[in-house]
């Protein structure tokens, strides 16, 4: 790097035609040891090409937070939501002659991204460009396309061979809900400040800047195309500027020197990370599980170098190339139409945010345990969100609600109420959150036995003190 005493130096040089390459020639060197690059020649002849770093994953502050939401969302054990997005334009109209436009213009495509990252915990369906699927079943339409096999085709006059692809129809999956939106807003220089001082023509500077970016999505029920929620949203950027000029005569010379620096957070990968906690917050309101435990991971003063999709801990529900639930037992299957799952031996009963109202599928859910209760002993386990944190008043009121509920869905199904016994409930003092599996916590414990094996309930102070045996 060129130094300063260097540049006091420089006059005491002989004014040669020598000294004059030699000064240029030690300015070149100094600038090239400031700025360095690795080259390589591909072929002879050509002019070397400089090399870069390796493409890698593209990070941004929201890994954490999209593998926690994705594997509350898949913890669920539901059939997997099926979403697509429409357009998501830049809708601030900056634009640049030497530069082109301000903010990106692939909105919609940082939104299908986003999804992705969710692992499969969400099935994404295209809609944005479908030309080549249209132009494909125009072919097969029109009966032009082929897999290179004949296929044997029914009809009224006996079996026909033909070279063509057969298409019936219905070979295109339908989507639940989809997303649109927009970037709205670019707002330059909303802050700045800084300093700048000199004496004799030699001067510092240092100051800060920043700007901001908004988003404004929706999420749409494909059916009905009504607006299930929106969301609006802003991220901030700073930047600085730093540097040292010298503008003085040394001797009869004139020297103009300036060196500093300047950097600024990515705009566009901000946007992306905009758009990401959008699709976090909207996909949340489809698929009811809770967003704000998984938000509060996001990192903004380091970022998680691994990809959110390997961050993901809990499985999906497996599904076939359909989207249907792939089944492994009745208890699975019914656990996964319902919302409720099975951990371990235990059957799983989910109750939404608040609530002590069992939902249609969890009935369902309920016949099986009955008839497995007919048999034997069937532990069952009563869940809530765990982002509930009730005071000991109304966090009791509402168990005995939610236990009440289930025991009077189980006796109209032929459970004597003395075949129900609560093994565990948290005791008053208990202020502690009792997680099970990712967003859940658990809330109450019960043993159900058909009529004639159950006797008499116990209470749950007994319980706690057996250890529920």
């Amino acid at each position: 790097m060129i130094s300063f005493e260097s540049i006091r130096a420089l006059p005491r040089l002989k004014k040669t035609a020598a000294s004059r390459g030699l000064l240029a020639a030690a300015a070149v060197m100094s600038l090239a040891g400031c700025v360095t690059a690795p080259q390589q020649q591909l072929a002879p002849k050509e002019a070397p090409i400089v090399l870069g770093p390796a493409v890698r994953e593209n990070i941004t502050p929201m890994e954490a937070t999209l593998a926690c939401f994705g594997d509350h969302v898949a913890a669920m054990q539901r059939p997997p939501i099926v979403i697509t997005v429409g357009d998501v334009k830049d809708y601030t109209g900056k634009y640049s002659i030497n530069e082109g436009n301000a903010i990106t213009q692939g909105g919609a495509l940082m939104v299908y991204s986003a999804l992705g990252k969710l692992g499969g915990a969400v099935q994404v369906a295209e809609r944005f460009d479908p030309v080549i699927a249209e132009r494909e079943l125009g072919y097969a339409d029109r009966r032009q396309l082929g897999d290179g096999r004949t296929h044997q085709l029914a009809g009224p006059n006996g079996g026909q061979v033909v070279p063509w692809l057969p298409y019936f129809g219905g070979s295109i999956n339908k989507s639940d809900y989809f997303i649109v939106g927009g970037i709205t807003e670019l707002n330059y220089n909303i802050n700045s400040g800084g300093a700048e001082v000199a004496v004799n023509q030699v001067g510092i500077k240092a100051r800060t800047f920043s700007q901001s970016v908004g988003v404004d999505l929706r999420i749409v029920d494909t059916k009905t195309l009504m607006v299930i929620k929106t969301i609006s949203l802003t991220k901030q950027f700073n930047g600085y500027e730093v540097g040292f000029n010298v503008f003085r005569f040394f001797g009869s010379k004139l020297y103009d020197i300036d060196v500093g620096a300047k950097g600024q957070e990515p705009v566009q990968m901000g946007v992306r990370a905009a758009l990401e906690e959008g699709v976090v917050r909207l996909v949340a309101a489809v698929s009811k599980v809770d967003p704000e435990p998984c938000l509060g991971m996001r990192m903004y003063d380091q970022l998680q170098m691994v990809p959110a999709e390997k961050l993901r801990k809990v499985a999906n529900p497996l599904v076939d190339s359909t989207g249907a639930p792939v089944v492994q037992g009745e208890a699975v299957n019914a656990a996964s139409q319902t919302g409720a799952s099975l951990s371990g031996s235990s059957v799983q009963i989910p109750f939404e945010f608040g609530a002590a109202a069992l939902t249609g599928g969890t009935l369902n859910l309920l016949d099986q345990i009955a008839a497995s209760a007919a048999k034997g002993a069937t532990d069952v386990v009563l869940v809530a969100r765990d982002t509930e944190n009730w005071d000991a008043g109304k966090r009791d009121m509402l168990t005995d609600q939610r236990i009440g509920v289930v025991t009077s869905a189980l006796a109209s199904r032929g459970i004597a109420p003395g075949g129900i016994n609560v093994t565990w409930r948290p005791d008053k003092a208990d202020t502690s959150i009792h997680r099970d599996g990712p967003g859940l916590q658990e809330i109450a414990r019960l043993r159900v036995q058909g009529a004639g094996r159950g006797g008499p309930a116990r209470t749950v102070r007994e319980e706690n003190a057996t250890g529920g045996k």
